[in-house]
């Protein structure tokens, strides 16, 4: 990752950290639900131990259930105005770490390492993806499970082509993807601009790309890790392979 695309991918989410939630929970993220989907399909794959690597980790919504079912919680976001949102949110419960994933650095050895709510899909490329997860791998016991969730083409058309507008908490937020959907195919990469109306130096602006199962399952093996489950989702249950044209997201589940 060069230094300005790191740069200016913090400066959009210190933009957005105030209105992040409004945002995500208005357009009907099920954080909770989601989060409790993963760990029982990881539990359901052999997963041992409680010490989860929470990456990329926002205001801090994907580490509060395993915290509630009694984990050991580490989180790292790339953003220190996001972490101090999940801090709001988790207080001391967790050990809460600026990183930039791309660059993850050893943090511990953990059980379980995942990237939910789709933060490898702001990953540009299958290089930067491979640095990623080779990070994961870095921080995982012996045994250990990654787990991380990225854009179908339908949800990258949705985001990079579309309009979402989302009324929450007395604001209303506009998203606007940058290209038309019919410009977003496989390997795309799109912008996506948002913005709380009334607060113009609200707009921050996140780059993102859609990546095909084929370039995921080469950075995974390229790593050293190995898959052990490839999943589609849609209305938060899971099932086995990904439709592009169906699944909200795609789920991979690999093992040390």
């Amino acid at each position: 990752m060069t230094a300005q695309q790191s740069t200016a991918a913090k400066e959009a989410y210190d933009r957005l950290a105030p209105s992040y939630d409004d945002f995500t929970l208005g357009y009907g993220y099920k954080y909770e639900t989601w989060a409790r989907t993963l760990l029982a399909q990881a539990e359901a794959e052999g997963l041992g131990g409680k010490r989860l690597l929470d990456v990329a980790c926002g205001t801090g919504f994907s580490s509060i259930p395993p915290l509630d079912l009694g984990w050991q919680v580490t989180a790292c976001d790339i953003s220190p105005a996001m972490v101090e949102q999940a801090r709001e949110k988790i207080g001391d419960r967790a050990e809460l770490v600026v990183a930039d994933m791309r660059e993850l650095p050893k943090l511990g050895e953990f059980d379980l390492a995942w990237g939910i709510n789709a933060p490898l899909s702001y990953l540009l490329d299958v290089e930067e993806l491979t640095t990623t997860l080779a990070g994961f791998r870095r921080n995982l016991a012996p045994g250990g499970i990654a787990l991380f969730d990225v854009f179908t083409l339908v949800t990258a058309r949705a985001f990079l082509g579309g309009e979402i507008v989302v009324e929450r908490s007395g604001k209303r937020l506009t998203w606007k993807g940058q290209a038309s959907p019919g410009e977003i195919g496989p390997g795309a990469t799109g912008e996506g601009r948002l913005e709380v109306e009334g607060e113009p130096d609200s707009a921050n602006v996140h780059r993102m790309h859609h990546f095909p199962q084929a370039e995921v399952l080469a950075a995974i093996e390229a790593v050293g890790l190995r898959v052990a489950g490839v999943f589609g989702e849609q209305d938060g249950k899971l099932h086995l392979g990904i439709d592009e044209e169906a699944d909200t997201s795609g789920v991979y589940l690999c093992r040390a």
